[in-house]
């Protein structure tokens, strides 16, 4: 079976994967929505290694049947990847099925393992969205409002912390924990943004203190990056 993170269940989590489904209908898609294209159907995918490139993501997710393109963000001067990028499924429902199957599990034949998230503004243009997947403010966007989350235990990855607050606020848009880019461990602290300020807000108070994977977590008001002069 894949592996899904629980609350509480901290050290226990497991990464028995020995392979991936062949298809969408061994995936086991019955979480994923009815929307067919109508919905977001671009992921994106961190940690790369610096040899992952746009062939090798495609070939990892061939096997769905579902991967209409792949795309590794690089740096505008050097060349090299930047550590992250984007696929793009045929449909929401494929999009979904993979988020939920993959994420937090060994990719096969390598030492990595799928950190994967829904990509802000997902659209079927695939990625046009890498300065808010690296965790920058996104121009033009609707309103966003995040927290700081501290003491994260190396376990919990983006989908992990975005389940566990989602499941109080429904108005949690993403999260993301901060990973070191030389060796792709995590930092021990991450995001969470919310749509909502009422429920940043009350996150801040009742999630603070609460064990997240096998640590309680620390919460508070992130800062928000600036981007001008001041």
């Amino acid at each position: 079976f894949f592996f899904f993170w629980g609350q509480g269940s901290g050290r226990q989590q497991t990464r028995k994967v020995q392979e991936h489904p062949t298809s969408m209908s061994d995936v086991g898609a019955a979480s994923a929505p009815t929307t067919n294209s109508d919905g977001p159907r671009t992921l994106w995918m961190g940690d790369l290694a610096f040899w992952v490139d746009e062939g090798f993501l495609m070939s990892v997710f061939a096997p769905t049947g579902e991967v209409v393109s792949t795309k590794v963000i690089r740096n505008k001067f050097t060349g090299y990847s930047e550590g992250y990028g984007f696929v793009e499924f045929a449909t929401s429902a494929a999009a979904m099925a993979v988020l939920q199957t993959y994420n937090g599990t060994p990719i096969p034949g390598t030492d990595l393992f799928f950190k994967l998230n829904w990509a802000s503004h997902s659209s079927p243009g695939g990625a046009s969205s890498s300065a808010a997947q690296r965790g920058g403010s996104e121009d033009g966007a609707a309103p966003e409002h995040s927290v700081f989350v501290g003491d994260l235990s190396p376990e919990v990855t983006d989908y992990a912390l975005q389940e566990y607050f989602r499941q109080f606020y429904q108005t949690v848009k993403s999260a993301r924990v901060v990973t070191d880019p030389v060796t792709g461990r995590p930092k021990g602290y991450g995001f969470v943004r919310f749509l909502s300020e009422g429920d940043r807000d009350k996150a801040i108070v009742e999630m603070n203190g609460q064990v997240v994977g096998s640590r309680a977590i620390r919460v508070c008001l992130a800062t928000p990056k600036r981007t001008g002069s001041g």
